[in-house]
């Protein structure tokens, strides 16, 4: 007999973690919130089940689950600090949370964020973390364009990694290894809880660990040097990181020395992420794709700025 598939495995854990003492519920059918080969997520009424990537190493996942727990506030925590193993494959589970809406973009919580982060970079590291995976997700992007099908951006794309630092390339030691790290942030990594218009928390945690701090505030910082992100809104996030004592940038004057090369990092990723996408798709890069290959194409010509004492 023919073992389910995860996703039909995950959708009955979920649904039984979501009701432990009953026998059946009237919520209806589970809901699958991602199912991609690094990440498959089930939500059933207020319980969501997250089956991590195959290569998940069980200890840094416990470390970073520990993490999640100690940072009430910050971020949101799991159900259980404990993972399970299904289909081989770590699985956690945690309280729904309300995502922001991508059709109201005037109501984006940037301020949120970036006291969120401001926070989480002044929180000690509650127990021994590995790097934060920024760098090492961008590295990744780059492996899977050269693997590509050779296309006209890619070349771009490719001056501009190396131009990085060996750091920022997943080739050398991070410059800080103890600050505390979302390692992916972008919008989609807030939620509500518990309720639509409860306190905004940050989830996702396998890329979170100890690194440069800037790291976290380079997708916003890309997206306006790309033009991508509107002044208003980029201004209203580092002046909130800023408030909030956020480590990341001096707390005034040009923050750009200390942004510099971890948005060029996650424009190259950004870049490489949209060709590989536009090949699978067979398809002509759109706009902002264009935009972001056009900032690789830039780079090249204008030096890094690196703050003092940076690692080359």
């Amino acid at each position: 007999m023919t073992a389910p598939p995860l996703l039909s495995v995950l959708a009955a854990r979920v649904r039984t973690a979501a009701h432990p003492h009953a026998d059946t519920c009237a919520c209806g059918a589970e809901v699958t919130l991602a199912d991609r080969a690094d990440a498959t997520v089930v939500r059933h009424a207020g319980t969501v089940a997250k089956a991590h990537a195959p290569d998940t190493d069980p200890a840094e996942l416990a470390a970073r689950l520990a993490t999640a727990v100690s940072a009430p506030g910050v971020l949101l925590p799991p159900l259980t600090p404990t993972p399970v193993t299904l289909h081989g494959r770590l699985v956690t589970f945690w309280p729904y949370g309300i995502p922001v809406d991508p059709d109201t973009p005037d109501a984006a919580p940037w301020e949120a964020a970036a006291t969120l982060l401001a926070r989480l970079h002044r929180t000690p590291p509650p127990v021994p973390l590995p790097a934060m995976r920024g760098p090492a997700k961008a590295a990744h992007a780059i492996a899977r364009l050269r693997a590509a099908v050779p296309h006209p951006a890619t070349t771009a794309v490719l001056h501009a990694w190396a131009t990085l630092p060996a750091w920022a390339r997943h080739e050398g030691a991070l410059p800080d290894t103890g600050t505390l790290c979302h390692g992916d942030l972008h919008l989609g990594q807030l939620v509500r809880h518990p309720t639509p218009t409860g306190p905004w928390l940050l989830i996702d945690i396998d890329d979170l660990g100890v690194g440069p701090a800037a790291w976290d505030l380079a997708r916003p910082a890309a997206w306006y040097a790309c033009g991508l992100l509107p002044a208003d809104e980029w201004t209203r996030f580092l002046t909130a990181y800023r408030a909030s004592g956020g480590p990341a940038v001096p707390p005034d004057g040009d923050p750009w020395p200390a942004l510099d090369v971890p948005a060029r990092a996650l424009t190259v990723q950004a870049a490489a992420r949209a060709i590989t996408k536009a090949l699978t798709a067979d398809r002509p890069l759109d706009e902002v794709e264009r935009s972001l290959v056009d900032a690789c194409a830039r780079m090249a010509s204008v030096p890094a700025q690196l703050p003092r004492n940076a690692a080359k």
